[in-house]
């Protein structure tokens, strides 16, 4: 039996825009229990670029950075995830709700692209990560009697710092 069938592609399921390569990165850098959404091809804009920096000539001739742009409210996620990344404050989100990545980091545009796709992918899971409710607790008997111990201590210091009367 062909064990390849069970490894996912370049082109497959949810991460059909990524090669094999980054795949195990990609994975590494999603947050645990969050659940996987697919972003569709035709919802992200991918665009070439010139990258900024020092590089020689060649950096003059190619255009290896990638300018990621993503609507949030035009997209398929559900609602609750929408919402999320609209609350976020990063600084990748615009006040239009876009999404706008980039990449220069590979000396290539398709690593530059992977890269560009692996953030996105990350954003949306860290807002599909659902809130751990917390869990109301109070402080017990000894450390509020250390606490209480500490602030009249505290006063009695300040207390001596006052002016000297003869």
């Amino acid at each position: 039996m062909n064990d390849s069938a069970n490894i996912p592609s370049q082109f497959s399921g949810v991460f059909r825009s990524y090669t094999g390569a980054a795949l195990p990165n990609l994975l590494m850098s999603l947050p645990m229990n969050a659940p996987v959404h697919t972003i569709p091809d035709h919802e992200v804009e991918l665009s070439a670029i010139r990258a900024q920096g020092a590089g020689g000539q060649h950096v003059n001739k190619v255009s290896s950075a990638v300018h990621l742009r993503f609507d949030i409210r035009a997209s398929s996620l559900p609602d609750e995830v929408k919402d999320k990344l609209l609350a976020m404050s990063d600084q990748r989100i615009t006040a239009d709700g876009v999404v706008v990545i980039k990449a220069q980091s590979s000396r290539s545009q398709e690593g530059n692209r992977i890269d560009a796709m692996a953030r996105l992918h990350e954003l949306v899971a860290l807002a599909a990560k659902p809130v751990k409710p917390r869990r109301a607790t109070k402080p017990t008997f000894s450390a509020r009697m250390q606490r209480v111990d500490s602030k009249v201590l505290r006063g009695q210091t300040k207390a001596l710092r006052g002016k000297v009367t003869d």
